[in-house]
């Protein structure tokens, strides 16, 4: 009896293992994203409409308090704009260069893979601490770019102490890691017909005409993505300013994610920095949605009739 029974509860578990044996692999990453995903997103929303502090017992305030600061802060609204503007720099440049390495990269040169690898790198390493540690002290009053500088009679500049260049260096990092946009913009050009490059020929077309007329039309899908990705990775950019500059001089580098960093883990000010997490959640979100919503007018896809 005791046998039969045994039997019994092992066949039901074994056919319970066969029926859910899929929701079992997949529980582990559930787990972890309802714990460290869904609910600090939803505690962040929760959490933007009080005074809740890192180190304060208990919420005593409710409402929309957080966010009419936001919108009536000179020191946050200045913040925005300077994210704003650090976006609209690098995401067009990065894209830009990114399109004209590939593009070079797309002719059959002599050690093209050496080159596709040697551009890629950066992408790699440009989010690490190291890189960043290092682009400070490229440009430094005492650093390498203006040791060159001086080295041909000029005069050093204040690159990382003067407002005027600061939000640009950091800007270049970022410009400088393009190496994942270039790849997918080099997959995109080997995807051209070749066909359409012989019957452009024939007809008289130049190099720079066949680029504008047939390249650019037939990749527009992976600038749009490029476009979409790069766009949101920009707006949540952190290490540069953090680590080059602190957001100095004069706050001419603290962008948005900076400043939310600077209210919690500083200020302690937890509400007031989901309240900001939410606000650029929803900047990002517009934009993205903006770019869906043009796509339909300047991306062209190879399926539509």
């Amino acid at each position: 009896m005791t046998e039969k029974l045994i039997g019994k509860r092992s066949g039901s578990l074994q056919l319970f293992w066969r029926r859910n044996y899929g929701a079992m692999f997949i529980l582990l990453w559930l787990v972890g994203f309802l714990v460290f995903r869904l609910y600090p997103f939803l505690s962040s929303l929760v959490y933007s409409f009080s005074d809740f502090e890192l180190f304060k017992p208990e919420i005593t305030k409710w409402g929309f308090m957080n966010y009419s600061e936001i919108f009536s802060d000179k020191k946050i609204m200045n913040s925005l704009g300077i994210t704003f503007r650090y976006a609209f720099i690098t995401v067009p440049l990065k894209l830009a260069f990114a399109l004209f390495i590939a593009y070079i990269l797309n002719y059959k040169i002599k050690g093209v893979n050496f080159f596709r690898t040697a551009y890629y790198i950066p992408s790699i390493l440009g989010g690490s601490v190291a890189i960043a540690v290092l682009w400070k002290a490229l440009f430094r009053d005492e650093g390498l770019i203006n040791a060159v500088i001086r080295f041909f009679g000029g005069d050093g500049v204040n690159w990382l102490a003067d407002p005027k260049y600061a939000l640009f260096i950091i800007s270049l990092l970022r410009v400088w890691q393009f190496g994942s946009a270039m790849v997918l913009f080099l997959a995109a050009l080997k995807g051209v017909p070749a066909d359409l490059y012989e019957a452009a020929t024939i007809d008289g077309a130049s190099k720079i005409r066949q680029f504008w007329s047939i390249t650019v039309p037939m990749i527009t899908p992976i600038i749009f993505y490029n476009l979409v990705t790069q766009l949101c990775q920009a707006f949540q950019e952190f290490n540069g300013p953090y680590i080059i500059t602190q957001g100095g001089p004069r706050n001419a580098t603290t962008l948005f994610s900076l400043l939310i960093y600077n209210r919690a883990f500083k200020s302690y000010e937890m509400g007031m920095a989901s309240a900001m997490a939410w606000v650029l959640f929803i900047i990002v979100m517009v934009l993205s949605l903006i770019a869906f919503i043009s796509q339909k007018y300047w991306v062209y896809y190879g399926d539509e009739r």
